[in-house]
């Protein structure tokens, strides 16, 4: 199949620091293809090439086979390039459906009018509750997400992204700081999620990674150190002296 987003030797240096060298890899429908690595490996450097928060010291971005390399967040997003972050972007005060329908509407440009509420427009509103439907939160919509366990919030920032109908989902650790059972719970929704959308994954739960993932990409010193299916990877001598040990 097509790449939804394919990066070509991707580079971002930060003066004699090359955090990314020369890195390719293709994001496709149907797929989910994870990326691991020991901390300072550059996968969040990458994840912020991907997503167009920083332009490449040189390479090239393809969306749906059209160059976009240096294209910025904003219109990356509005092509359907989707992304959570590490640190939670919900806004706590709000409720749960407010929070996914102001995603909604930053997709939908409606040209909203003074006299006219946001909460009011139909097509956002329903945008939002697809997408709390989704990932299994349509019963905490009125709930004010502040209440929420973490678990939950991670929940509702991925029903964000899903609310901007991304095409490419973009995920950064979204089990960090999970107990065992919301691990499983997301998980699954990862799978799920994959079925119709190109899913990149940087997550550090081997065990879920390995469970999960189509593919794998290992990054070591801002390099590919070698991409296969979970069990190459699993299998490979390389990986396991750089990253994985010898236990794994």
């Amino acid at each position: 199949m097509t790449p939804v987003l394919e990066a070509r030797g991707l580079a971002r240096h930060f003066g004699g620091l090359r955090a990314v060298q020369d890195v390719s890899l293709s994001l496709t429908e149907g797929e989910l293809h994870a990326v691991i690595g020991p901390n300072g490996a550059g996968k969040s450097t990458l994840l912020n090439l991907l997503s167009g928060e920083l332009a490449p010291t040189h390479g090239q971005l393809l969306l749906d086979g059209t160059d976009v390399t240096g294209w910025p967040a904003w219109k990356l997003a509005r092509g359907g390039v989707g992304r959570t972050f590490q640190r939670s972007d919900v806004l706590r005060e709000l409720t749960v459906l407010e929070n996914v329908r102001l995603a909604a509407q930053a997709r939908l440009v409606r040209g909203w009018r003074m006299l006219r509420g946001a909460a009011g427009d139909g097509a956002t509103v329903e945008l939002a509750r697809d997408a709390l439907e989704r990932v299994g939160m349509a019963a905490e919509a009125g709930r004010i997400a502040g209440t929420l366990s973490h678990g939950g919030l991670r929940q509702v920032e991925i029903a964000m992204v899903l609310a901007t109908a991304s095409s490419v989902l973009l995920l950064d650790e979204p089990l960090a700081g999970m107990g065992k059972e919301d691990v499983a719970a997301h998980a699954g929704l990862l799978r799920d999620l994959a079925r119709d959308h190109a899913v990149l994954l940087v997550e550090h739960d081997m065990d879920v990674v390995f469970a999960v993932a189509d593919l794998v990409t290992v990054l070591v010193d801002g390099a590919v150190l070698a991409t296969g299916s979970p069990a190459e990877i699993r299998a490979s001598a390389a990986v396991r002296d750089a990253y994985l040990g010898h236990s794994a």
